[in-house]
């Protein structure tokens, strides 16, 4: 691939990724400062899930074969920037909820968008995409750390006074927002979201020219419809089934993790400052990147199921350690690697064994089938149950019962784990034909 094509794409998927990374983290804690019920709150976190699976459907295959894929991206990320930005000074129920819901609309089909692009301007997508597409793992992490300086007291910093860079550095980094005045910050990720949104926008138009793709002879129009034919195999439907626990659990880690670092020790959380939270969210990306590197390995040794398995059981276990142990903060930290382990070793073995199991005529069906799982009904399944448990059942007079909240998806990642053990029973693949000899 052309270097600067490459360093183009590479820069592509992080500001992509950065967006999402930028807002997300940080809004299930935001969202109950606004005065929006469990219920509303349900609906605006729903918009993504949402989005996901009306992109899936449909709007993936329309933008797909009917724009030029930069362009589509440029208009996008324009609207869906100024939707994002428009987010930081809203705070009734109905304007937030639609904001979101124009944002998550446009958003979600932009993350196949970018893959196309990238794979029609690769020559090689076996060597190159895995590169490219670590890019949105970083700009995940870079999002996290412009909030070290955003989410600050500046009124403790200025009472201090420090005396040179270092002393005032030090004081900044430890003089985190807190409680409400955290909460009103917080209103920063989006508009650091939305500005990176119209960064993506305008940089789309120096993107390769990526047209629309023709649609071939025999292929389904609605490709969709022959996915759910997969779950007539029983190993698949047992996959399915505990890639949606899975993703309920994966969701609950970001609906539950950022409100449980910022609480404070007394109140039975960690009492993070406000300024790292996100940083400290952001070791599981970090851990990923590492743990993508030595999955194929991984594979090899333990087979399929077993990879997954030791995947779900690193949700159980982090939430373990948030249960019992959430007076220890360096183990609170130490623990956010997991959740590059959970990833890799869950989501991104099953993207692969879709791949590689399924012929190629059927793996779109199933990577779709699995997709509206990951992004979709897991999702929409934790955000309209999460914002419930943490705020009516768990918690009391203000005080939040964090060991019993986290004991629910350690359970359900356990269940996950011996329903996959027991029943996940694939066929063995068949060999590949040998191909006939050359005629002489």
């Amino acid at each position: 691939m052309n270097r600067t094509i490459h360093i183009k794409l590479f820069l592509m998927m992080v500001l992509e990724y950065f967006i999402w990374g930028a807002w997300f983290p940080l809004v299930f804690g935001y969202l109950p400062s606004l005065g929006f019920g469990p219920a509303e709150q349900s609906w605006i976190l729903n918009a993504f899930p949402i989005a996901a699976i009306v992109g899936m459907f449909f709007s993936n295959q329309y933008a797909d074969r009917h724009f030029a894929a930069e362009k589509f991206l440029a208009f996008s990320h324009l609207v869906g920037g100024l939707a994002m930005i428009g987010l930081a000074f809203t705070r009734q129920f109905w304007p937030f909820f639609g904001l979101m819901l124009v944002h998550c609309l446009l958003y979600v089909p932009t993350i196949s968008i970018t893959n196309s692009i990238a794979f029609a301007n690769m020559k090689d997508a076996q060597k190159e995409f895995g590169i490219v597409r670590m890019g949105g793992t970083v700009g995940w992490i870079l999002a996290a750390w412009p909030f070290t300086f955003i989410l600050v007291d500046w009124g403790k910093v200025k009472a201090a006074n420090p005396e040179g860079f270092v002393a005032w550095l030090g004081t900044v980094l430890s003089s985190g927002l807190t409680g409400p005045a955290l909460q009103n910050g917080t209103r920063w990720t989006f508009i650091v979201a939305g500005l990176a949104s119209l960064t993506l926008a305008a940089f789309s138009l120096a993107l390769p020219h990526t047209p629309p793709r023709k649609i071939e002879v025999g292929e389904n129009r609605f490709a969709w419809l022959e996915a759910g034919k997969l779950l007539r195999h029983p190993f698949v439907l047992v996959l399915w089934l505990v890639t949606f626990v899975d993703a309920f659990v994966h969701n609950s880690y970001f609906n539950w993790t950022g409100t449980f670092l910022g609480t404070k020790a007394e109140s039975g959380g960690v009492g993070i400052p406000g300024n790292w939270i996100m940083p400290v969210m952001s070791i599981g990306q970090i851990a990923e990147i590492v743990t993508m590197v030595i999955l194929g390995a991984t594979l090899k040794r333990l087979g399929w199921k077993m990879t997954m398995v030791v995947g779900i059981l690193g949700h159980a276990a982090r939430f373990a350690v948030y249960a019992f142990v959430p007076q220890h903060t360096e183990m609170i930290i130490l623990v956010q690697v997991l959740h590059g382990i959970c990833y890799a070793f869950f989501f991104a073995t099953v993207y692969i064994f879709v791949d590689e199991y399924f012929p190629k005529d059927a793996r779109a069906s199933a990577q779709g089938l699995f997709n509206v799982m990951i992004l979709g009904i897991g999702s929409l399944a934790a955000n309209s149950v999460c914002p419930y448990l943490l705020q009516r059942v768990f918690t009391q007079d203000g005080v939040t019962n964090f060991r019993g909240l986290f004991l629910v998806p350690m359970a359900f990642a356990l269940f996950a784990a011996c329903m996959l053990f027991a029943f996940f029973h694939p066929p063995r693949k068949p060999e590949p034909e040998a191909e006939p000899a050359p005629a002489h």
